[in-house]
């Protein structure tokens, strides 16, 4: 039926996603990182200019606008440190 809402282009929507890290952020122009295959990337080309390696997926399209931002929520760390009680030599 043309009611059923089916899989499509996923639009210009906000979209919010967390626990992504950032690996690199850097420049093409640097010499310490080679991220450009020979050719290019499969439907995107060469990459010039900034760019950021994120761990992660992202939705959307590629070459679609990415803002990052200051996390809101607090990190909870869920190793803690030992409490040393007693040292017998």
């Amino acid at each position: 039926m043309y009611t059923v809402p089916r899989a499509g282009q996923r639009g210009f929507h906000q979209r919010t996603q967390y626990n992504n890290r950032i690996m690199i952020m850097s420049n093409s122009e640097n010499e310490e990182y080679k991220i450009n295959p020979s050719g290019g990337y499969k439907h995107f080309g060469v990459v010039q200019g900034d760019y950021v390696i994120l761990r992660g997926s992202i939705p959307g399209t590629y070459r679609r606008l990415v803002k990052l931002r200051a996390p809101e929520r607090q990190r909870v760390s869920k190793v803690t440190q030992p409490k040393v009680l007693e040292i017998m030599i």
